[in-house]
């Protein structure tokens, strides 16, 4: 009986000692690693113009309301279309009840409906904006990163962000005194591209009513966009 409990210890003893091996292997793994960061940065011109333009009517016929902003919304939609290099979107729209001062009956009705024409032509969406607003109003403007500019300023960014690395695991390996390093893991990520909000109405040339259609003043101005690097390194020592 004796025999068999110590035949039994032994044998716990050795798979303990066997189980703890991966452990020690991973323990490995981590050995003189230091985690770094870096972080590259450039401005990007703001190339994509967006304008929202939209019509606001009312009617106690909610039919005959339909169709005055439908009718709107298709000359301006038609008017549009015939400029080159503008992409068109239409917003959302909306009708409501209007209610009379005690809020129980419906004297009639407003609907809503907006117009989203973006492009890269500064100058001829300025110029149908201001055609356009003959007929709409202004909703808001904005500047962002068109799709291939963004593209091109990442790939751009990602070689920096990758060098900067390098050079921060060279710093550091020099300091330990290392002979040389390897990279562990590196993750990148990209940040500053901001999604567009709408302005206030942007400001206008001065026009009297009787004058051309105005057109718009603009200025894109740029936004900062930046690319980190976020890894770790083993140092290789002598």
């Amino acid at each position: 009986m004796h025999t068999f409990r110590r035949s039994a210890a032994l044998l716990a003893l050795s798979v303990g000692t066997i189980a703890s091996l991966p452990a020690l292997a991973a323990d490995e793994l981590h050995y003189n690693q230091i985690s770094l960061r870096a972080e590259v940065s450039q401005e990007v011109a703001r190339d994509l113009m967006i304008v929202t333009l939209y019509t606001e009517e009312q009617n106690t016929d909610p039919a005959k309301l339909a169709a005055d902003v439908s009718t709107t919304m298709n000359k301006a939609l038609a008017q549009a279309r015939q400029v080159k290099d503008i992409t068109l979107r239409q917003g959302s729209r909306n009708s409501y009840p209007i209610y009379d001062t005690k809020g129980q009956k419906i004297t009639g009705w407003r609907e809503r409906a907006e117009l989203r024409l973006e492009s890269t032509d500064f100058a001829a969406l300025s110029k149908l904006t201001g055609e356009l607003l003959n007929d709409l109003k202004m909703g808001g403007m904005d500047f962002a990163i068109a799709t291939p500019t963004r593209k091109a300023s990442e790939d751009a960014l990602l070689k920096d962000a990758v060098t900067a690395f390098k050079a921060r695991a060279q710093l550091a390996t020099d300091a330990l005194g290392g002979k040389g390093y390897k990279i562990v893991n590196m993750n990148l990520n990209s940040n500053g591209y901001p999604q567009p909000y709408m302005r206030a109405p942007m400001m206008m040339k001065a026009a009297s009513m009787d004058s051309a259609p105005v057109t718009p003043e603009v200025e894109a101005g740029t936004s900062q966009v930046s690319m980190t690097a976020d890894g770790s390194i083993e140092v290789l020592m002598p």
